[in-house]
């Protein structure tokens, strides 16, 4: 091979790996969490309970929770994901006569910004029985989906209003992923459960999370 076309091929090759370099994702987990060390460190109105042989965070009802990480180092984009765990009787999208119940609503927010705004249905559906439809995977009112539609787990206890019924709770993987690049993250996780003719709300329906982990990522 001539000189000349083995230096190209050197070029070529050099530009081709610094080409390849400026592609490389870089990925650091910056926080987690799975709440069996009872660690609350960052959580605003933060509380652990046992459910499932395991700790949760949780649970809440018409309550909310934030997570605030400081000094994150250098990103373009966040990552954040848990388990999300639909406790008992939530009602979806429907209005209970005399709006005694529902819609009740579950969002996320990422430094005051609103992500998801949902609703989840998490009644028993029966041959010939209505079932109150719900809006996850979609946002509320953008569609009326199946109860427990998009689910990872469908067969969870309750642990009040159905405690002990398997399937009493329905657990969903909630990932999102966005730009960002401030050394802050908020993240609040909040709900609109609406419940009127129980004196116990918090047993009627509530929701948790676990497994929680927050990754920055520089492209």
């Amino acid at each position: 091979m001539p000189i000349m076309s083995r230096k190209l091929l050197a070029i070529i090759f050099l530009f081709g790996i610094l080409g390849c370099k400026k592609n490389v994702r870089s990925e650091v987990e910056v926080y987690t969490n799975d709440f069996e060390s009872n660690k609350l460190e960052d959580i605003y109105n933060g509380q652990i309970e046992a459910f499932d042989g395991g700790h949760v965070l949780g649970r809440y009802n018409n309550q909310e929770f934030q997570l605030l990480l400081k000094d994150l180092p250098k990103h373009s984009m966040v990552e954040v994901s848990f388990d999300l765990n639909i406790h008992d009787s939530w009602d979806g999208n429907t209005t209970v006569e005399n709006n005694i119940g529902g819609p009740d609503i579950w969002k996320l927010n990422i430094d005051k910004n609103n992500y998801i705004t949902t609703t989840f249905s998490n009644g028993y559906c029966d041959v010939g029985v209505f079932c109150a439809p719900q809006s996850y995977p979609s946002n509320y009112l953008n569609s009326n989906n199946n109860p427990k539609a998009g689910a990872s787990r469908t067969d969870l206890p309750g642990v009040c209003h159905d405690a002990g019924v398997i399937g009493g709770t329905t657990q969903y993987k909630i990932t999102k992923t966005i730009k960002h690049s401030e050394s802050t993250l908020l993240i609040q996780c909040m709900d609109e459960l609406i419940q009127k003719n129980t004196e116990d709300k918090k047993c009627d329906e509530s929701w948790s999370v676990d497994n929680v982990s927050v990754k920055v990522i520089d492209l």
